[in-house]
């Protein structure tokens, strides 16, 4: 007599407390007269990977009735897998990709929210995934799919996720268990149990209802006001107001940008070339708009000084509690990680400082001596003042050696925008889309820096060509491709042969 058992995995996130959902599940089999098994796989740390966690369940009178003991496997197996749960929408789509989801057999719950994985935060492009695309995958597959906001109804109940997918698999009826073991799972182990069985209450009435999932809305810029924050920034407000209609929205942001960047007449000074360009442009302005964009970027580049002014911000401390969920009387420690290097503190200096540091191998030594990886204490008295008395010093930073190196740069950029768009708009409005290869500090910004430096050395050769523009366009697409530069090298050794031959 053959016996089958049920299966179910889950993927949950690190701090998801997918160990204690496994733990639940297992007490709730047991009490009733299940047998069962789980096994785990743990994911990678840095949010590049989720735990997985698999379950078989087996009736006690059913293995007696078949004489033996069941054989339970110890990982899923493609298209066997009655439930798969997924705290996160893309690890409902890795379970996907891995097979994992049948449509004959598999009920897949899965949560609409988005956490980015590593890879989405360190692309060196948009590396985000298509969260509405990825909805309409997940909710084509299967044999039955229950998608809502796990982590949103979470925090309506200040509660964990794990509470809520269990709720969820008691309300998609995945399980042969009453309800009641489910609630007296949570009860029994003495963990939040008021926020948790709310929590799970509210889970199980939407995976009952099963009311078509939407993706959250991706948030798009706000609209122009009349009247600013204060009489005193009214005048940037009103100049933002003057330009075309279609760039306001664009250079609000940017103007705000630049205001918490830095002061007033830094917000002033990013609107005067935002100006510059609309002058000389043209509806749709569409060189305006790419122009506005990478200037507010550009302007607000990442220094040491605007790192340690984020890290002490009033709003960060409720934040950070909040997303570890602390409560009032815990106390959190906040340790941050900080490699410096030599041409980080050189550019914090007055100009002259910092060259003859990066001219002199002697000095150079001496202050390598103290970069390199340092812990910082920003929870700790000491620490956060040394981070705010930095963060202080941005009102010194139009003297720095990276102020005026970076805008030497933008200068000479928006000069070469502007004399291109004379003969060359398309091409022009592709340089100025270009900036987006120039981002982070360190390692990071001088590669982006080599690949536009690359870029602007063909701009040249580009320039009256019926496809420079689309060739350009290439040509940024391959430079965010990889760090290493390869598929940029390619492109341009390719460009080079064609125009040889």
């Amino acid at each position: 007599m053959s016996t089958r058992t049920v299966k179910l995995t889950v993927a949950a996130l690190g701090g998801q407390g997918g160990g204690v959902l496994t733990d639940w599940l297992i007490a709730i089999a047991e009490s009733c007269g299940y047998l069962v098994q789980s096994t785990s796989v743990p994911g990678v740390a840095q949010r590049t990977g989720a735990t997985i966690y698999y379950l078989e369940f087996l009736s006690q009178a059913e293995a007696q009735r078949a004489g033996h003991e069941p054989v339970m496997a110890l990982m899923p197996v493609p298209g066997d897998v009655d439930c798969v749960v997924a705290s996160e929408l893309a690890e409902a789509g890795r379970a996907i990709q891995r097979g994992l989801v049948s449509a004959e057999l598999t009920t897949l719950i899965a949560s609409t929210h988005r956490a980015y994985a590593i890879a989405e935060k360190s692309a060196l492009g948009r590396g985000i995934t298509d969260t509405q695309a990825l909805l309409e995958l997940v909710r084509g597959q299967g044999k039955r799919a229950i998608l809502f906001d796990m982590e949103a109804t979470a925090e309506r109940h200040h509660a964990v996720v794990s509470a809520v997918l269990l709720g969820a698999i008691s309300g998609a009826g995945v399980l042969p268990f009453p309800k009641q073991s489910f609630l007296k799972a949570i009860t029994d182990s003495g963990l939040a149990v008021t926020t948790n069985l709310a929590a799970f209450e509210d889970a199980y009435a939407q995976a009952r209802q099963e009311a078509p999932a939407q993706a959250a809305p991706t948030p798009g810029l706000p609209e122009v006001p009349q009247r600013a924050a204060t009489a005193a920034l009214q005048p940037l407000l009103d100049r933002i107001r003057a330009l075309p209609e279609g760039t306001q929205r664009l250079a609000l942001e940017g103007a705000r940008r630049a205001l918490d960047y830095q002061d007033p007449g830094y917000a002033a000074q990013y609107l005067s070339h935002v100006e510059a360009v609309a002058a000389a442009d043209h509806a749709p302005y569409e060189l305006t708009g790419a122009v506005a964009r990478g200037l507010a970027l550009w302007m607000t580049f990442e220094d040491p000084l605007r790192v340690a002014q984020l890290k002490t911000r009033a709003v960060r401390t409720p934040r950070v509690r909040a997303e570890v969920r602390a409560t009032e009387h815990q106390i959190v420690q906040v340790t941050e990680f900080m490699r410096p290097r030599v041409e980080e503190i050189a550019g914090t200096l007055p100009a002259p400082a910092g060259r003859r540091l990066l001219a002199s191998p002697g000095l150079r030594a001496w202050v390598g001596r103290f970069t390199g990886g340092r812990q910082v204490r920003s929870s700790s008295v000491g620490g956060f003042l040394l981070l705010y008395v930095l963060g202080g010093l941005r009102r010194y930073r139009r003297a720095t050696l990276r102020y005026q190196e970076e805008h030497a740069r933008i200068t000479a950029w928006l000069a070469r925008v502007a004399t291109l768009a004379r003969t060359d708009y398309a091409l022009a409005v592709e340089l100025a889309r270009a900036q987006r290869l120039i981002k982070g500090y360190g390692d990071t910004h001088e590669r982006g820096w080599r690949n536009f430096c690359a870029l602007l050395g063909e701009i040249e050769a580009l320039a009256g060509r019926s496809d420079g523009a689309q060739t350009l366009q290439r040509l940024q697409e391959a430079a965010l491709a990889d760090e290493e530069g390869a598929a940029l090298a390619r492109e341009l050794a390719a460009l080079h042969a064609r125009a040889a031959a």
